[in-house]
């Protein structure tokens, strides 16, 4: 549900094979080798992947590299993911070290109070197109790193940069470094979009954006035509990584995002193996490129991540599409694509699970509009802000919270807060006594709403689906039976975690918490976890397990 996505409609709307131009290639290679004779990091983030599927495949015998991988590092089924549980919102979360009242990208799409537009960075065909096929590819190319990521904070490339450290990122949707990139517009797409035929971007040492940004052209053929979403694919990136290995151009750093399994899990439901099995022969293919699994592990720091979980969606039958503006009233509500009137003035931003509900005439409407959403029992919570303050009222019920910081009650995070009327619409476990409050089936939830509702300027509301059902405007995307993601509660946040060649820890199991983590494996020098590699790309053989080959 992404870059991919508005990919998709630009094939959709050309005849298939009609490219008309080739991307030009860069020279990232030259500038990319670091002279630092220490282990890499690669970091794999794989779109959509949940423990209870790695848990199942290794005990269905069904995922050799996962197993082994498990079996020779640290592996944490838990990791909190940021919210909303949207992959550029997570991925800025990642790479700055900051949830979205910080880096200030609320979500997959979102209504800009400045700018007087909705922000779509390629939620759906339909709303691309509503939206404008130039205006999503402008968003999603060039302002999201350019402008909509906080410039004032550093991402984990631009801090390495400034250390002396090479980095890289493959396909990665956040990128932005201090190195200057062209991304290469084929004809075709310059055809159906207003786009110049290069653009100038800046990022890590290392930059691919599939087909936009292939840096190995003439030196490896990688699957990035048409039909293979220019790029945007696993095959692309293991491809990429595999080369780097074997041709020893590893930066100190590397990203690497594979998307697939996301879009497989939205199809068939979270329950299908299918897609981390592929995702698994995938792996295999990199353990294989060091030669070995005992190489791989000693000339690199292998982590594979997900980046959020999924919800099985209930059948179309069961009511699982909660229909926004027919609870808000059409004639209320602005359709996608079109300008704010006098009798419009509320603004939908959904993703998926979790929408973004603004209104045109201020705070004085926000109320209203979360009074007539609770008497939904299908949504979860309806969250707006109020000066220092959060409130939360849950639907069905009617039951209300309302919590601000630097209160009594501290959490497992060392973040304090005041909570006030019923613990239950959050299910807080909170104990007075002691001033410690714990979350239960919304992890890190309030810290994590709070960033949501201070992540943009505006007037709206937050709000989220309960399990079995997702939110949708009049031309969203729909997943009914099969998986969705977005909102706050486990099933979509707890991530896995799985760290390989190193025993350092993460502080806090957040995604927020990994690039202080990262950065102090690459500087720590001494640490056993980036100790200097003896022998490098050296070595007699070394027996492969079983699977792992």
């Amino acid at each position: 549900m992404k870059l991919s996505h508005v990919l998709a409609v630009l094939v959709f709307l050309l005849l298939i094979g009609c490219s008309g131009g080739r991307p030009g290639q860069e020279q990232d290679l030259l500038r990319m080798k670091s002279s630092r004779e220490t282990k890499k990091v690669i970091f794999i983030l794989v779109d959509s992947l949940m423990a209870s599927s790695i848990d199942e495949g290794i005990a269905e015998n069904r995922l050799p590299t996962f197993k082994y991988l498990v079996e020779h590092g640290q592996y944490y089924r838990d990791m909190v993911s940021s919210f909303p549980t949207m992959s550029v919102s997570i991925d800025s979360s990642l790479l700055t070290g900051a949830y979205p009242d910080v880096h200030r990208v609320p979500g997959l799409t979102w209504y800009s109070s400045q700018e007087q537009r909705v922000i779509n960075y390629g939620t759906g065909p339909m709303e691309v197109l509503r939206n404008g096929i130039d205006s999503t590819l402008a968003d999603a190319l060039i302002h999201l790193n350019g402008k909509h990521l906080n410039t004032r904070i550093r991402t984990i490339y631009e801090e390495l940069d400034e250390l002396g450290l090479t980095s890289g990122t493959i396909n990665g949707l956040i990128y932005r470094g201090n190195t200057e990139h062209k991304l290469t517009i084929p004809k075709w797409i310059r055809r159906t979009a207003n786009m110049a035929e290069t653009i100038t971007v800046k990022g890590p040492d290392f930059l691919t954006m599939g087909a936009l940004s292939n840096p190995l052209i003439g030196k490896k053929k990688l699957k990035d035509g048409l039909v293979n979403k220019l790029g945007f694919n696993n095959g692309y990136a293991i491809g990429t990584l595999n080369h780097l290995i074997a041709t020893d151009k590893l930066p100190d750093f590397l990203l690497v995002y594979m998307p697939d399994l996301d879009q497989s899990l939205h199809q068939k439901g979270p329950a299908d193996l299918d897609g981390v099995e592929k995702v698994d022969r995938q792996l295999q293919q990199v353990i294989r490129a060091f030669g070995s699994p005992e190489k791989a592990l000693r000339e690199a720091v292998i982590i594979v991540a997900g980046d959020s979980g999924m919800t099985q969606l209930l059948p179309a039958n069961k009511g699982a599409v909660i229909e926004l503006p027919l609870l808000l009233g059409k004639e209320n509500v602005m359709r996608t694509g079109e300008s704010a009137t006098e009798n419009n003035s509320i603004i939908l931003a959904v993703n998926e699970t979790m929408a973004y509900v603004y209104s045109l005439e201020g705070q004085r409407l926000l109320e209203g509009i979360a009074s007539v959403l609770r008497q939904d029992p299908r949504i979860d919570f309806i969250a707006w802000k109020a000066e220092d303050w959060v409130s939360v009222v849950q639907g069905g019920s009617g039951s209300r919270l309302r919590y601000k910081r630097n209160g009594g009650l501290t959490d497992a995070y060392q973040q304090s807060w005041q909570v006030e009327q019923d613990y239950s619409v959050l299910d807080l476990q909170v104990n007075e006594r002691a001033g410690t409050v714990a979350y239960r089936e919304y992890p890190d939830a309030m810290r994590r709403l709070s960033a949501a509702l201070q992540s943009h300027e505006g007037s709206y509301l937050v709000v989220t689906a309960k399990p079995g059902y997702e939110l949708a405007d009049m031309s969203s995307p729909r997943h009914v039976e099969g998986g969705g993601h977005g909102s706050i509660r486990r099933k979509e946040s707890l991530v896995p975690l799985i760290i390989c060649g190193t025993d350092l820890k993460p502080d806090y199991l957040r995604m927020v918490d990994l690039k202080p983590f990262l950065l102090k494996l690459l500087t720590d020098v001494g640490e056993e976890g980036r100790m200097s590699v003896k022998n490098k790309r050296s070595g007699g053989d070394e027996r492969v397990p079983d699977g792992v080959q």
